[in-house]
């Protein structure tokens, strides 16, 4: 998806010592591990629980996670994901008992950094580490270059999500972003494929040359060519002077093909050789001029299935699909569905200049998680919009809105009540969670439980280079 982002100054790669986070639940043993960093130049955090550790967690968080596997409460596994659902190139470093190497091992799949089985020494500790601090060092370093050139990685707005595919498909396009290499993008009508195509421009070396977007399926078959390639004066009939093509036109950036499995058979084949040679001739003319692009397409067809039914050609699948990215449809990532509503809901309430965003209950949201959307983010996008003009989810009007609203359970209400009032203390306090339960008279235990409870993202209000 999917939102227009905010425009975020670059932020700047820490210049005092590394900050790591000791979490572990045995005080004698963080201790030591605290005095070994310490004493080798580091300035370090000790916690207690995995839940206070998320208080120092934001996108951009310049340090290390060194956490223990097995703790009460929250385990150290479950830090890494909360951590990586946060920003996911932040090293989280595991410490495990001998029975528990297997499952470190596993986590390092699933991306951990590293782990060290215990007893280690603070040498093997330190070491491993300065590694970590330099590797993190480095991606800030060259975040800074990409957002020096306009390039902000803001893809958490963009693509909303917490769910497995979407933290995947973020990595991923963090990785094909910047190469060369053509992409096709797979899914389904209204999943955001768009959407991912505009990311890896912005996060390439191209983001400040033209990314073009040819609509495959809009544009008539018998204009397609001149469209695409161009045309000298005289070409055909009604050529009264000649015209740049659009992949001449994107030269230095980016060509979205959208929808390519539109493309007739004969424009498939000058394609592929466009693709495989980087030249294009115009209609009428001879002469080939180089072209320096980048060429994604789109798909909301199985293209192979397509090949298979004569309709597109192989050799031009295997040269577009170097890398892939599927798009995942909502039904494969439901509970994405209610923060992505809200998201929308917002930016409806902005686009129809409605003061006050409506409040959503609790049940409704619910309700959105189980329902079939078969038209994807975009007719969810059309929900929030009828939901944010007062039609209800479906248009029936204020009568059903308000009917829809009446049979809320008084339970549901109070919970409305208090996501309200939470979220409200979480913007005025930039995220911070010891201001917000001084301010609402709770502990800090119960804050936490009703954040888990009512499904509230805290990290959405924590300012730029803030994290407690």
């Amino acid at each position: 998806m999917i939102a227009h982002p905010p425009q975020h100054p670059p932020q700047h790669p820490p210049q005092h010592p590394p900050r790591i986070l000791v979490v572990d639940d045995d005080a004698d043993l963080r201790g030591s591990t605290v005095q070994a960093l310490e004493l080798a130049g580091m300035a370090v955090q000790d916690l207690a629980t995995a839940e206070r550790a998320l208080d120092f967690i934001t996108f951009g968080f310049p340090g290390v996670v060194l956490t223990d596997i097995r703790m009460p409460g929250m385990d150290g596994l479950t830090l890494m994901t909360r951590v990586h659902e946060i920003d996911r190139e932040i090293p989280v470093i595991l410490m495990t008992g001998h029975g528990d190497v297997q499952l470190a091992v596993r986590a390092m799949r699933e991306g951990a950094h590293d782990f060290m089985e215990k007893p280690f020494s603070a040498s093997q500790m330190t070491e491993l580490v300065a590694r970590a601090v330099d590797f993190r060092r480095l991606v800030l370093e060259n975040r800074v270059l990409r957002a020096a050139a306009g390039q902000a990685d803001d893809l958490e707005q963009r693509l909303i999500g917490r769910s497995t595919a979407m933290i995947d498909l973020r990595r991923r396009l963090r990785t094909v972003g910047p190469a060369e290499t053509d992409v096709l993008i797979t899914g389904p009508t209204g999943a955001g494929k768009e959407v991912v195509a505009r990311a890896l421009h912005d996060l390439s070396s191209r983001a400040r040359r033209p990314f073009v977007v040819i609509d495959c399926a809009a544009i008539p078959a018998q204009l397609m060519e001149s469209e695409l390639f161009g045309h000298e004066q005289g070409a055909f009939a009604g050529a009264m002077r000649a015209r740049t093509g659009k992949f001449e036109h994107a030269s230095g950036g980016t060509v979205l093909l959208d929808d390519i499995a539109a493309l007739t058979p004969a424009l498939q084949g000058k394609l592929l050789r466009l693709i495989e040679d980087r030249t294009v001739s115009r209609l009428g003319s001879n002469e080939v001029h180089p072209l320096d692009i980048r060429v994604l397409a789109t798909a909301r067809v199985p293209l192979e299935a397509e090949v298979a039914a004569g309709r597109f050609r192989a050799d031009l699948l295997y040269r577009l699909n170097v890398v892939t990215l599927e798009v995942p449809a909502l039904d494969q990532r439901r509970e994405d569905i209610a923060l992505l509503f809200l998201r929308l809901l917002t930016e409806a309430a902005a686009r129809h200049r409605i003061e006050a965003v409506p409040q959503v209950p609790p049940a409704f949201l619910t309700a959105l998680g189980s329902r079939d959307w078969p038209g994807n983010v975009r007719e969810l996008r059309n929900a929030a919009d009828r939901f944010a003009l007062g039609l209800g989810l479906d248009g029936g009007g204020e009568g059903e809105t308000a009917a829809g609203q009446a049979t809320v359970r008084l339970a549901d209400r109070v919970a409305a009540f208090e996501r309200r009032e939470i979220e409200a203390a979480l913007a005025a306090h930039g995220g911070a969670l010891r201001p917000v339960y001084e301010s609402l008279g709770l502990s800090r235990k119960s804050l936490y439980e009703k954040i888990l409870k009512l499904g509230i993202d805290k990290t959405a209000f924590i300012a730029d280079g803030e994290g407690s």
